[in-house]
């Protein structure tokens, strides 16, 4: 049994219901046609449906899920521009969460809004996954998310344990290499799907897996018995992210783990001690510069 499993077993000896097997994620699909005038919406009403039933009734591991380990996550697809009938231009805003061992709260693990997303969509046409054929980009671009969103949760309930869910993800960016359409392809830019899970996978960055695990395992998931152990967990974690800051300063994944973790770090070290808080800010301001004038709620508090 995975790791992920057998933590999340202990769930259900604390009392927690089961309800059968299960696929992996509970999504929430919503798409947003504010943006488009004098069109018939109906066709987005199907767009949202066909989404949710592949991202939540295709069987995307060889896993047992139970109804309660259920991956909680959200795809907000929002329509930006109706090129032609069928022919559609976007983005897409993914988040997922991971339960805190013994609470009640859930920790975000991905918050990531992807701008390079145009795809074909007809009423009646079916969304089949294929491991090994690029069929098109609504597929592949919600497949592509699913196996990120699966790989960040398995890393942070066993260190690299997502690295079969990179490995799917980077055969779909393989596999899309031909595609007209943007976001798959490392000549574009230096921050999009193509180098998010190649940089997941590169060993220059392996600090960064590490920390994805200890930060919840050894940090968050203490919390509930021992705050201060939990939160000098994190403070460790902050400093192996720091490496890669060192290898690379303006590096794809840092920014997308604080797009993550930037109020939920803030709220951690609001609570610390004034030398925590001084090593805090240290590290955030300089790995984080974007988000400096948020770190400073840490030295002032509340």
């Amino acid at each position: 049994m995975k790791t992920r499993h057998l933590f999340l077993f202990i769930f259900l000896l604390l009392g927690f219901s089961l309800f059968g097997d299960a696929q992996e994620l509970n999504c929430t699909v919503e798409v947003n046609t504010s943006q488009i005038q004098g069109s018939d919406k109906s066709i987005f009403t199907k767009l949202e449906a066909t989404v949710y039933e592949f991202v939540n009734n295709t069987k995307w591991t060889n896993n047992v899920f139970e109804n309660n380990e259920r991956i909680e996550c959200t795809m907000l697809i929002n329509i930006t521009e109706q090129v032609a009938i069928g022919n559609y231009k976007a983005t897409i805003q993914i988040q997922s969460r991971r339960p805190i061992f013994n609470t009640s709260y859930n920790s975000t693990t991905l918050n990531y809004i992807d701008k390079d997303f145009d795809f074909i969509f007809n009423e009646f046409d079916p969304l089949t996954y294929s491991e090994t054929t690029y069929i098109n980009n609504l597929t592949s671009v919600i497949s592509y998310y699913v196996y990120i969103i699966l790989a960040l949760d398995y890393d942070s309930f066993s260190l690299e344990g997502g690295t079969p869910y990179y490995e799917k993800a980077l055969a779909i960016v393989n596999n899309a290499q031909a595609s007209p359409n943007l976001g798959w392809k490392a000549f574009e830019n230096d921050k999009n799907r193509y180098w998010l899970v190649n940089d997941l996978l590169r060993q220059n960055y392996a600090p960064y897996r590490k920390a994805i695990y200890n930060y919840h395992r050894l940090g968050f998931d203490v919390m509930s018995k021992d705050v201060v152990k939990g939160r000098s967990e994190v403070l460790l974690c902050l400093k192996e992210l720091e490496k890669i800051y060192d290898f690379k300063p303006n590096a794809f994944i840092l920014q997308v783990f604080f797009n993550a973790k930037k109020d939920e770090i803030i709220n951690l070290f609001i609570e610390g001690t004034s030398a925590e808080k001084n090593e805090a800010t240290t590290i955030l301001n300089k790995i984080n510069p974007a988000n400096s004038n948020d770190y400073k709620k840490i030295i002032k508090g509340k």
